[in-house]
């Protein structure tokens, strides 16, 4: 199993917002002018970019990402991706890791909102203007857009090779139009909830309790180092909307050995503040779902356990003492 660890240097909108460019809740790279040496679609891959030292395929060597053929033509190469659900961009991460003598020199980013493909009749609107990439190096950039976007134009000037392309935003959400519903998973990351902290995100970000589905492995989930102190391991959510919450399921899919003995839930509707004061508050919250036992490999719904305290906008996920949650369900009604 491998050891995880955030990037210390990335600024805050990539802890705030959804990466709408990962392939998971369904962000496609769909065409490129160039791919010889890399296809597009490893550009999006949710895992951090790898080197293999002597791997090498028909093309020469293999690399973790897209990149395109030497130029020797005027013009420059360009990807066209879109995007998991139309959103508003707040950041981007071109990331350069392990291209050195093959990175591009600078690169740029525009976008356009269209209900089928774009074609030549879209309007492409500049997001990020030509900045200078370095190799081997992420490269961070704040987004100041008031619209969302369906597709993003990365462009390569002239050539080059992008490990990874990380496109943080918030997704678009008519909630109106489920205002009557009690069936919507507020802690969905497609819907724009996300993880604020958490203690410990030893062998497995938490943040991977929100995506879709069933966790594909042990790797998929949040998992905490082996606690040798008191206490117990806690992450805290930011739901994608405020909302009463009614039917709770927490899914220890493929943690057999190592998951938690038991967890409980805290709520509070929060307005105003700071991510980082929330951890102290958070342990003073009202009660939302009583300690329970876990068992192993397991999807556990919880309904008549939950204890109603009306809208809340956070929960603080206690997981006891330690251990991996694959998945976490928050499902309710929308409120305003």
């Amino acid at each position: 199993m491998a050891i995880v660890s955030l990037d210390p240097n990335a600024p805050a909108f990539t802890r705030r917002y959804v990466n709408l460019a990962d392939p998971r809740l369904g962000a496609q790279a769909l065409e490129a002018s160039d791919e010889f040496f890399a296809p597009k679609d490893r550009m999006l891959n949710p895992e951090a970019a790898v080197f293999i030292p002597g791997k090498y395929d028909d093309h020469g060597k293999w690399m973790d990402g897209w990149e395109t053929r030497r130029k020797r033509t005027t013009g420059h190469d360009w990807c066209i991706v879109k995007l998991a659900r139309p959103g508003i961009v707040k950041g981007v991460d071109l990331d350069t890791s392990h291209f050195t003598g093959n990175f591009p020199p600078a690169a740029s980013i525009e976008a356009t909102c269209t209900e089928g493909e774009p074609g030549s009749s879209s309007e492409w609107v500049e997001i990020l203007p030509s900045v200078a990439l370095s190799g081997n190096a992420h490269h961070y950039h704040a987004i100041e857009a008031n619209r969302p976007f369906t597709h993003l134009r990365i462009n390569l000037y002239p050539d080059g090779g992008l490990a990874r392309l990380r496109v943080y935003g918030q997704p678009q959400v008519d909630w109106s139009r489920l205002a009557n519903t009690d069936t919507v998973n507020l802690a969905a990351m497609e819907n724009g909830a996300h993880v604020v902290t958490a203690n410990n995100q030893h062998f497995g970000f938490a943040s991977n309790m929100l995506m879709p589905g069933r966790g594909v492995n042990m790797g998929d989930g949040w998992e905490t180092r082996r606690r040798r102190e008191p206490g117990n391991d806690w992450c805290i959510v930011a739901l994608a909307h405020p909302g009463e919450i009614h039917r709770i399921e927490v899914d220890t899919a493929h943690f057999k050995g190592n998951y938690p003995d038991r967890c409980s839930i805290q709520a509070a509707f929060v307005t105003g503040g700071t991510d980082e004061s929330l951890v102290t508050q958070s342990m003073f919250w009202p009660v939302l779902l009583p300690e329970q036992r876990l068992q192993m490999d397991a999807n556990h719904t919880f309904a008549g356990e939950i204890v109603n305290n009306g809208p809340v906008t956070h929960v603080r996920f206690n997981i006891v003492p330690d251990g991996g949650v694959s998945r976490l369900r928050l499902f309710g009604s929308p409120k305003r």
